[in-house]
């Protein structure tokens, strides 16, 4: 906006400089008009001096020159100012005419100056036809605009600098309690705070409220649902307990073996479903960060001792900076099912790597990548499509119930996480479980 400000500005000044030249010019053409028109005593028509001292020194700029243009050969008397030159003539498409007749515009002159000229013809009867002219040297216009220029630049300059600044004032200070706010709600993430703290002015001030208000209604959700799932879990203990030591105290009954088996089945139903509302309360709460390698090592060493008898060497490598943004159990249950897992099946040792990501290259977000790799005898394609359903074992002889598999991919996915299989460069299984990080 300064800029085209200013250059409409410089355009309309050089226009006024043009005005209040050319009305200059016009006072020395009509003055020398009424001496062509009116000659002295002496019957001379052609002055030699307008009263002004430029048209007396040679090549200063400033010029007159009348042409009588009834005669076979034009009579030219100027000013001695312009010396043995002449000035030359407008034809009638380029310049332009003032109401008086008279035309001016931009010629070239001696010593190749630029000039701003003033022409008009008169014709008096008898007397003759004269086209009387008068030049002034347009380096003063071109001064005047430039002076006006370099003012208005410094000034818009000036004006510019302070518009920044009070804008870069205005974003800084005026947007603070948003970046508050945005500081909050990233510290709240993190798991550093539980709720935006200090006072916002009146504009944010029901943001930071109703943020709070949001973060107290979900904790309360989950507290409830946390209730719910309990109260429900010991609800169903007792008649399920009761059923089966009723099943158990007839063995020999094909009734009472068959209610034994349903009833185990609902159990592992019931716990399974339960499980899975524990969980998705648990997701569901803000703020909640675990650091990874504490986790990990502790079940580094511990699945050591359990698989000591069969020499099976676990190495870790996790980065100290590696943080899970959900809940300690969830990723001990993860990660535990998946060490298990590669230890069962390893020959003589098992790799966990963690990697701490970005998705996009620009984005805040981070990703917890946690890689098992065993030597053991791997998967097949279709094989690693069975493991991952509920209950599904492809070994009967290895000891479990076929759920861990399925549990890490049921929670990853609580997570907004994923679990692949594929073939590690040791030989056997890949497991690449990926989380959010925070």
């Amino acid at each position: 906006m300064l800029v085209v400000a200013g250059i409409v500005l410089s355009s309309l000044y050089r226009a006024a400089v043009e005005r209040a030249f050319d009305r200059r010019l016009n006072v020395y053409l009509r003055t020398l008009v009424a001496d062509v028109a009116t000659p002295d005593e002496a019957g001379e028509r052609f002055p030699q001096s307008l009263g002004e001292p430029l048209f007396e020194l040679p090549l200063s700029g400033w010029y007159w020159q009348v042409t009588r243009l009834d005669t076979a050969r034009a009579e030219v008397r100027s000013s001695r100012s312009l010396w043995d030159s002449t000035l030359p003539h407008f034809d009638d498409a380029s310049s332009a005419s003032s109401p008086a007749g008279a035309r001016q515009g931009y010629v070239q002159g001696p010593e190749e100056q630029v000039l701003r000229l003033v022409e008009r013809t008169i014709d008096l009867g008898d007397e003759g036809r004269f086209l009387v002219a008068v030049a002034g040297d347009a380096v003063e216009i071109d001064d005047e605009t430039r002076g006006f220029d370099r003012a208005l630049g410094t000034t818009f300059a000036v004006i510019g600098i302070m518009f920044l600044l009070i804008t870069t004032f205005q974003v800084r200070f005026g947007l603070a309690p948003l970046k508050r706010i945005s500081a909050g709600l990233a510290a709240i993430r993190s798991g550093s705070a539980e709720r935006l703290e200090g006072s916002f002015p009146i504009e944010v001030a029901a943001l930071a409220r109703d943020t709070n208000a949001l973060i107290e209604a979900n904790r309360e959700i989950v507290t409830r649902a946390r209730t719910h799932v309990g109260n429900l879990a010991h609800a169903l203990k007792t008649p399920l307990s009761v059923m089966m030591n009723e099943a158990s105290a007839n063995p020999e009954n094909a009734l009472a073996s068959k209610i034994r088996e349903q009833t185990d089945i609902m159990r592992n139903q019931v716990t399974h479903h339960l499980e899975r509302a524990r969980l998705a309360a648990r997701v569901a709460v803000i703020g909640t960060v675990t650091e990874v390698r504490p986790v990990v090592s502790a079940l580094v060493r511990m699945m050591e001792k359990i698989h000591h008898d069969r020499g099976i060497s676990v190495v870790l490598d996790a980065p100290e900076d590696a943080r899970f943004r959900g809940e300690r159990q969830d990723l001990e249950e993860m990660i535990g099912n998946l060490v298990d897992n590669a230890c069962k099946w390893a020959q003589s040792r098992v790799a966990l790597e963690t990697f701490v990501e970005r998705p996009e290259v620009y984005s805040e977000r981070r990703i917890v990548r946690i890689v098992v790799d065993d030597d053991g005898p791997g998967l097949s394609p279709q094989q690693r499509e069975q493991v991952g359903r509920r209950g599904r074992r492809l070994d009967e002889a290895k000891p479990g119930t076929g759920l861990g598999l399925s549990i890490v991919v049921e929670l990853a996915n609580l997570y907004g996480g994923d679990l692949t299989l594929g073939t590690a460069p040791i030989g056997g299984l890949r497991a690449e479980l990926v989380l959010p990080g925070a």
